[in-house]
């Protein structure tokens, strides 16, 4: 995981637990956009991780084969 995902990961948590306590103080109507921007962050995290470009699986170096001295 990139830093950058993990910034968006941590932002959008963040946001979630901001969103319920302004739920339980103010209620769904103020709470409603903070909720929506989380969503969107957690998307955004989501589509990152399925276009990151997959590891290439390491390859050996070609052996080097010694010619037989006669």
């Amino acid at each position: 995981m990139k830093l950058a995902d993990a910034l968006i990961l941590s932002l959008a948590l963040a946001l979630i637990i901001i969103g319920i306590h302004q739920t339980m103080t103010a209620g769904i109507g103020f709470s409603y956009s903070i909720f929506m921007f989380a969503v969107a962050l957690l998307f955004w995290f989501q589509y990152r991780r399925t276009r990151a470009p997959e590891k290439p699986e390491k390859k050996s170096p070609p052996s080097i084969k010694k010619s037989k001295k006669r």
